[in-house]
């Protein structure tokens, strides 16, 4: 990803999915402008490593949530999407007790239908209320395409991404003619990398699967190879059926099941605390045998988990705790 980004587009990659300080600290050794993340929790356990600034790619409107984040401002460089009058006044609020102070980026439905304001005067409303909060710095905006990322013709998600930009380029253009200025445009996802990184408006890419990989992203973007399995075992094999140590409480499915090794046979169910392959007398695994899955959806599997077992080939070289998950195991 650095090396395709070089004199593109900068990148600051979304940390939610691999939740790791290490893994973090290599992509900010390697260029990355910043990191991304999805909630307060994660950015206070991944500052540790050290980003020039970490941008919270979402709305926070809960007081405790506001307060954690401007303190944490006193410290270090934090960037916020806002979507409404009273969310900025709401973390202007906050910052201002604190004695800290926050970048914003304005958030920008490109479609998704998630977050993000709706219309241009609505952007522009909400620009120029932020600019008369003291403690908030209008810094630029944010527009995530994620309806596009999934669809499976490159050349339609290709078309998808960029029809997606154009949209957010007329929100800057108006908002440039209305005499703000607009430094970060933050976008993209694993899947349109070189779509959206590519867009002549876009300065920063928030892509963040890529750095682990599964299964799903890899069968639209086989530019980047799995990284991540989860070692399960055979506990029972009885006729055509092998039972693994290994279901829902270990990996998530609900976007794709994970893939196993050629001649494993195939998956029939997934439990939770048991996964059924369907296998012939020729097939492995045998009883008490391990073999390693290929995550199907990195992002929810890697939340069920406290560590990584980092392996170079078959040797075990060092263990990462996974220090964002759930409601954040880094410092308080």
């Amino acid at each position: 990803m650095a090396t395709w980004a070089q004199d593109k587009v900068a990148i600051r990659p979304h940390a939610k999915i691999h939740k790791s300080v290490e893994i973090a600290r290599l992509q900010v050794e390697a260029g990355a402008c910043g990191l991304t993340v999805a909630t307060i929790w994660e950015a206070l356990a991944l500052a540790e490593a050290e980003p020039d600034s970490i941008l919270i790619a979402n709305e926070l409107i809960d007081p405790g949530k506001l307060d954690r984040l401007a303190e944490a401002a006193r410290e270090s460089q934090y960037l916020i999407a806002v979507d409404s009058e009273d969310g900025a006044r709401a973390l202007n609020r906050a910052t201002a007790a604190a004695g800290s102070r926050v970048g914003v980026l304005i958030d920008i439905d490109v479609g998704m239908g998630r977050c993000g304001v709706r219309s241009i005067d609505e952007a522009i409303k909400l620009a120029a209320t932020v600019q008369t909060l003291p403690a908030l710095d209008l810094r630029g905006v944010m527009g995530y395409e994620g309806q596009v990322v999934t669809e499976p013709d490159r050349a339609v998600r290709a078309q998808q991404a960029t029809d997606a930009m154009d949209i957010l380029a007329g929100y800057i253009d108006a908002l440039e003619t209305a005499g703000f200025q607009i430094e970060i445009v933050s976008a993209g996802g694993t899947n349109t990398f070189d779509m959206t990184g590519a867009h002549a408006r876009v300065t920063e890419l928030q892509a963040g699967s890529y750095a682990v990989m599964d299964a799903w992203y890899a069968t639209l973007t086989p530019t980047f190879r799995p990284a991540l399995t989860v070692l399960a075992r055979c506990i029972s094999r009885q006729g055509d059926t092998a039972v693994l140590d290994c279901g829902t409480k270990a990996i998530t499915v609900e976007y794709m099941k994970p893939r196993i090794p050629e001649g494993y046979g195939t998956i029939r169910e997934v439990h939770e605390e048991h996964m059924l392959l369907d296998v012939s007398d020729a097939d492995r695994p045998s009883l008490g045998e391990a073999l390693e899955l290929t995550i199907g959806y990195c992002g929810g599997t890697i939340n069920l988990h406290d560590v990584y077992f980092v392996a170079e080939g078959e040797e075990v070289v060092d263990v990462w705790p996974i220090r964002a998950r759930g409601p954040g195991r880094g410092p308080a």
